[in-house]
């Protein structure tokens, strides 16, 4: 009885609250101490169908981060009657339907200027090809990079989260669909004439561009590796005995700067202004992301190394 009774004094009880009005949304009883937040939100959800575990955001603080799903309700900072905070974070979805999405869509957009289907340029143009061959080189270029992507989505990637809001699909495709129209419009109009100076500039172009593509692919491999299948596990990325991830040594987030790099050879190799800002708008997101990790890297980390950068060596 003495047991049973001490077992029952350790059991929590919790309730959550609504972020924004504090109106009291449930109450649980008899919660193990060793329950994570995760396992909470799955009761929580029982009273609350609409609200899917991916779409809640428990806080310990109204206006304060959402607690992870593996935290443990003892290492958290409360008594035995654990007040948290619910925000609805709105219908979500896989991150990879949402990459699958947004790469694929680009490979087909750009196919459709290059095969010069009706209705894009005049009709006597239709499915005529460039006589330019840096054209047809711009389009495998493209393809190729847009199919590493959906391969990579599909079998190297592993997200730490494994939904996003659904509302990012429509951004996200709103940019990479756009900007593939706008430079694909361009590249494959039938007045498009090449770099100024020549094979020369487009052969510069291309080998910066596939250097940076391997690259990038190498430093997705080696991000891989860090995390074991099905875990969440965070770990510092150091060199492997890839020299393309060397960079490691100086870079926070090589993959972006890899990916700066093949953009930066593409816009080369064309010589095309849409191209030429879709880099520029897409290293400033990327920027913004780095910085966000870096940070994330030094305050998680106490070792971290002093000497990197978040993008740029030594620059950003």
């Amino acid at each position: 009885v003495s047991r049973i009774t001490d077992t029952l004094d350790l059991l929590h009880t919790v309730e959550i609250l609504d972020a924004k009005t504090k109106e009291k949304l449930c109450f649980l009883d008899k919660v193990e101490p060793n329950a994570t937040i995760g396992e909470i939100k799955s009761m929580f959800h029982k009273s609350h169908p609409q609200w899917y575990p991916a779409r809640q955001s428990i806080r310990l603080d109204p206006k304060g981060k959402s607690l992870k799903d593996e935290d443990v309700l003892q290492h958290l900072p409360v008594g035995t009657t654990a007040t948290f905070y619910f925000r609805d974070l709105g219908a979500q979805i896989s991150w990879v339907t949402v990459f699958l999405t947004e790469y694929a869509g680009p490979l087909v957009i750009y196919l459709l200027f290059y095969f010069r289907v009706p209705l894009i340029y005049a009709s006597k143009y239709d499915f005529t090809t460039s006589k330019h061959w840096v054209v047809h080189l711009a389009c495998m270029c493209h393809s190729f990079h847009f199919v590493k992507r959906l391969l990579e989505t599909l079998f190297v990637h592993r997200f730490s989260h494994g939904t996003m809001p659904l509302r990012n699909i429509f951004k996200n495709c709103s940019f990479y669909w756009g900007f593939a129209a706008w430079m694909a419009y361009y590249i494959n109009h039938p007045l498009y004439t090449p770099p100024i100076y020549g094979e020369q500039q487009i052969r510069m172009g291309l080998i910066m561009f596939l250097f940076c593509q391997l690259g990038n692919f190498s430093i997705h491999i080696a991000l891989r590796n860090l995390r074991p299948p099905g875990s969440k596990i965070r770990r510092i990325p150091y060199p492997t005995k890839n020299p393309f991830t060397w960079i490691f040594l100086l870079v926070s987030c090589p993959n972006y700067t890899y990916e700066l790099g093949s953009w930066l050879g593409f816009t080369v190799m064309t010589q095309c202004v849409p191209v030429a800002f879709f880099t520029l708008v897409g290293f400033i997101q990327m920027t913004v992301w780095a910085k966000g990790k870096h940070r994330s890297y030094l305050k998680e980390f106490r070792d971290y190394p002093p000497l990197r950068s978040p993008i740029l060596p030594f620059l950003l």
